[in-house]
Order: C-alpha cells, then sequence, then structure tokens
C-alpha cells in the first residue's frame, strides 16, 4: 500500500477538500485525485463520496482511517528510529501552543532551545488547547503544549507537566475589591467573564457553584485571558487567571478555595518524537515553567 497514496487520503478527511489538501501536501489537485484514485483501485473499494458537494466517507473509508494513520506513524517512527546518527538535531520541528503558554512560558523555552539547535526550523502554532487535540489527532505537529484536559483520551501521552495556580479576580474599582472576606454567594451576585464553556477553567469554576448550588452568570465568553484580564481591570465582573497573570490592574479575591489547572506538553502514543522535539523537551524540563 502506497504511503504516498495514503497522506493524500488523510490529507482529503482532515483537510475536507481535494484543493485543500493538495495545497497541504504541495501537490495539484489532479494528483491529489489520482492517489486516491490509485488507493481505492488497489482496495477495490471507495473510499470517499463525491456525489456530494460536501467531502463524504463511505464506511470503508472511516474504517480505513485509523490503519492509515497508524501505517503512517510507523513509517514516521522508522525514519526517526534512522535518522540523525551523527547525534546532530536538526530538521523542521512542528509543534502547538496554547495562547497563554505561547506568551508566559515559550519565549524562554526557545531562547535557549534556537541558540543550542540553530539548525532546527520551528513551525509554531497557537491555537486553544480544544483545538490543539484536534489538530493533534491529524498528526499537523508533534507537540502540543496545553492546558491538560480531564477528559483527555488515551491516544495521548503527557510527557511534561506542571501545575497552574489560579485565584479569582476583580478590576481595583469592582465593589468586591475592598472586601477582606469574599464567598462564593457574593460572586454569584456579579457577572463572570470566563473561558468557553469547554475549557478545563470553566469546568473547574463551574463545578464549584454547581456544587454550591449558585448560579454561575457567565458574560462575554473568551478565550483569550489577556482579554479577560482587561475586560476584568476594567470593572465589567469578576474571573479566574493564572496567578502569574495578576499585576496592579487587577485585585485578587479570597474566597477560601484554591483554583488550578494543570499545563503540559503532549504527544501521541504510538508515534516517536524526533530528535528536535526531544531536544526540546529537554530545554523545558531543565528550564522549568517560570518565565
Amino acid at each position: 500500500m502506497d504511503s504516498n497514496a495514503l497522506k493524500a487520503f488523510l490529507a482529503i478527511v482532515d483537510q475536507g477538500s481535494f484543493s485543500e489538501a493538495a495545497e497541504s501536501l504541495h501537490l495539484t489537485q489532479p494528483a491529489i485525485s489520482k492517489r486516491l484514485a490509485a488507493l481505492e483501485s488497489q482496495l477495490d473499494t471507495t473510499l470517499i463520496d463525491r456525489s456530494q458537494r460536501s467531502i463524504g466517507l463511505t464506511d470503508a473509508g472511516k474504517r480505513l482511517i485509523p490503519h492509515a494513520r497508524r501505517i503512517l506513524d510507523e513509517i514516521h517512527n522508522a525514519t526517526t528510529m534512522l535518522s540523525s546518527g551523527d547525534g546532530v538535531v536538526s530538521g523542521e520541528l512542528q509543534i502547538i501552543a496554547s495562547h497563554h503558554i505561547g506568551l508566559h512560558h515559550l519565549p524562554n523555552w526557545l531562547r535557549k532551545f534556537t541558540r543550542e539547535h540553530p539548525r532546527v526550523s520551528l513551525n509554531l502554532q497557537f491555537m486553544e488547547s480544544d483545538t490543539a487535540y484536534i489538530q493533534m489527532r491529524k498528526r499537523q505537529a508533534e507537540l502540543a503544549f496545553v492546558t491538560l484536559s480531564d477528559s483527555m483520551e488515551s491516544d495521548f501521552v503527557v510527557y511534561e507537566q506542571w501545575p497552574d495556580p489560579m485565584a479569582f479576580v476583580v478590576g481595583p474599582d469592582h465593589e468586591l475589591a475592598t472586601r477582606a472576606r469574599i464567598e462564593l454567594k457574593d460572586l454569584a451576585e456579579y457577572p463572570a467573564i470566563l473561558p468557553d464553556t469547554t475549557t478545563a477553567t470553566y469546568r473547574v469554576v463551574s463545578r464549584l457553584f454547581l456544587e454550591a448550588n449558585l448560579p454561575l452568570r457567565q458574560q462575554i465568553p473568551t478565550n483569550y485571558l489577556e482579554t479577560i484580564k482587561m475586560m476584568t481591570g476594567v470593572g465589567i465582573g469578576w474571573s479566574v487567571l493564572p496567578i502569574s497573570m495578576v499585576d496592579s490592574s487587577i485585585r485578587t479575591l479570597d474566597i477560601g478555595f484554591p483554583v488550578a489547572r494543570v499545563l503540559g506538553a503532549v504527544g501521541l502514543n504510538g508515534r516517536q518524537l524526533s530528535h528536535a522535539a526531544r531536544a526540546l523537551l529537554e530545554t523545558v524540563q531543565r528550564e522549568g515553567s517560570g518565565k
């Protein structure tokens, strides 16, 4: 079974169109179509339903996906094992980082990494953690630096993790800013500015309010913590932010409940890391999670 044909098939599945799949593999659209047709001919079955305007998978196509990914993973693993026998760390390294990690942790790591390994070409993407997990399943990167999810599936492996303590915060002019002690019921009277309901941060806060049988008045949800910090600082509502982001523009509230999330570096089970990816992890482990 031709690996290039499998790559073409998965690119069509992941990109959702022949044209975008061709672009992602730096091929022409006829070349992508030819590779898919050859694969379908070899398997004597139709994999992509072309009768609709949007890409649809046949039952055979759906069944082939996990096998195709495993085959390409094994080719990747064999190539990785045989490469860089001289110990030189080089090549392209594709990584994903959440916006918060990209702003507050990644710069220090990459500063040291690029100095020590100048022959590595970094391809860095920033996105929300939930989206990062999806892109990792599509093999769009080797490593993702994200908020670890309590519902993370077993096809992921955590290479490094560290706690990210958080605090309830308000703007300096908010009515709650001058109170010595705040309870959850006090917060329930004011709007909250939190990330989307699918995020780990929202789930942690939501669970506290649910267990206390209190309403959570979510307002203007956004996953950009810098935006949340700004809106909190001007008094629109209260929020929960990493302690590392706290400065004079916001005030912390003592409500008696410690809140934290866990950040980490994840990869895919069954897919070996390249020498460059392992070198980056060594830098992260050596430098720690501090700024």
